[in-house]
């Protein structure tokens, strides 16, 4: 790091990727720091500056003591260890140390105390709540929210004539022919687990989910303005059932809340509607697909004059950007839901569904965000 560049970011005070420090005398300290960084977006600690910029300076003895001190935290006191860059850059005033922390790739990191901290604003805090805590063991691969068991459930909650149905066509064989019982078939399809419905399982089979999954709807409001706040609502709906019909009743609801138009089609056709269904289709299925079920909110389909929004739960996970999805990368939120999902929807998976989007109907935008914890797709509607 060159003097200007340190003098620079010392001048632009603390943030959530920059935190100064007078010094560090214990290992401990030194690790909580360390571990937010790991658990957020990275960055930069700089040693021998105070929280108000006041530069103080370490002289060449502290630059040993503390590099073996950073050393040793980082292998011995962070769990995973880490490997953060140490540079030590003279000023006037005395030494500073940079110290370059990476976003982890291995989260949640966590002190020898077995605390978890992350950074807030240019602070840190501990992570206590068990819905964070579960997101950051699924960005890890560690947990996934469609594999854990709906408390309450069991196989009498089985739409069993559905449940059928999608059996013969995704075994090939008749249910009935089967010598293990319904409980033991379901747990081998990992869509049970001792005796209760997953949440796969229960999204997709049960007669009724939201008896123990009330939030896992879609809300849908067709509004005559361009606000959500304008108080004329055309129509409004709680979506709920199982995922398919979840699907199709939201596809209906846009659909029926938006232009058709003949074109050469007979004067008693349905008409072609203005989005193209294969962009609804395929937009509300990731939606229902790739939320994030460790949020407890429902998907949210919003008809305005001039666009069609649908708002997921979570934001985009791990390290996928607007960008690199509009190129058919993916990653796998809920892998047991996903894998079931071509079976039951018009779903296709492999990253696919935003580019089939875009090459049917170019003017969509997306918006991930991080701090509202949402994804959502805006279609832009033709002129009116």
């Amino acid at each position: 790091m060159e003097t200007q560049e340190l003098l620079s970011i010392i001048a632009n005070s603390e943030d959530s990727r920059h935190q100064f420090k007078a010094d560090f005398t214990n290992a401990h300290a030194v690790a909580a720091e360390m571990v937010a960084f790991s658990n957020s977006k990275g960055g930069i600690l700089l040693i021998g500056v105070n929280d108000d910029g006041n530069i103080t300076g370490l002289d060449s003895g502290d630059m040993a003591r503390l590099n073996q001190l950073i050393s040793n935290a980082a292998s011995q006191s962070v769990r995973p260890p880490i490997n953060p860059i140490t540079e030590n850059i003279a000023l006037p005033s005395g030494m500073v140390m940079v110290v370059t922390i990476d976003q982890g790739i291995s989260k949640p990191y966590m002190d020898n105390q077995g605390f978890i901290w992350v950074k807030s604003g240019s602070d840190k805090r501990k992570v206590t709540a068990r819905e964070e805590l579960q997101r950051m063991y699924q960005e890890a691969a560690l947990v996934h929210a469609d594999e854990i068991p709906v408390q309450g459930t069991s196989v009498r909650d089985v739409d069993m004539e559905f449940f059928e149905s999608f059996f013969e066509q995704f075994v090939g064989e008749p249910l009935v022919e089967q010598e293990n019982s319904l409980s033991q078939l379901m747990e081998n399809m990992n869509l049970m687990r001792a005796g209760q419905l997953n949440l796969t399982g229960a999204l997709l089979f049960a007669k009724r989910p939201q008896l123990r999954l009330p939030v896992f709807i879609a809300k849908a409001v067709a509004i005559a303005g361009l606000d959500i706040t304008d108080s004329t609502y055309i129509d409004s709906q709680d979506i709920n059932g199982k995922l398919s019909d979840v699907f199709q009743k939201s596809l209906s609801f846009v659909l029926g809340n938006i232009h058709h138009y003949q074109n050469e089609q007979g004067f008693n056709s349905l008409g072609q509607p203005e989005i193209p269904r294969i962009v609804l289709e395929e937009l509300i299925a990731n939606a229902l697909i790739h939320r994030d079920y460790f949020v407890s909110a429902p998907v949210r389909i919003l008809v305005f004059f001039d666009r069609v929004e649908i708002i997921s739960p979570g934001h985009l996970p791990n390290n996928l950007t607007i960008e690199n999805i509009k190129l058919g990368n993916s990653n796998i939120r809920n892998p047991i839901l996903a894998s079931f999902a071509p079976h039951v929807l018009p779903y296709r998976g492999l990253g696919s569904g935003i580019l089939r989007s875009i090459k049917a109907y170019p003017d969509i935008h997306f918006i991930d965000d991080i701090n509202g914890n949402t994804f959502k797709a805006i279609i832009m509607r033709k002129s009116q």
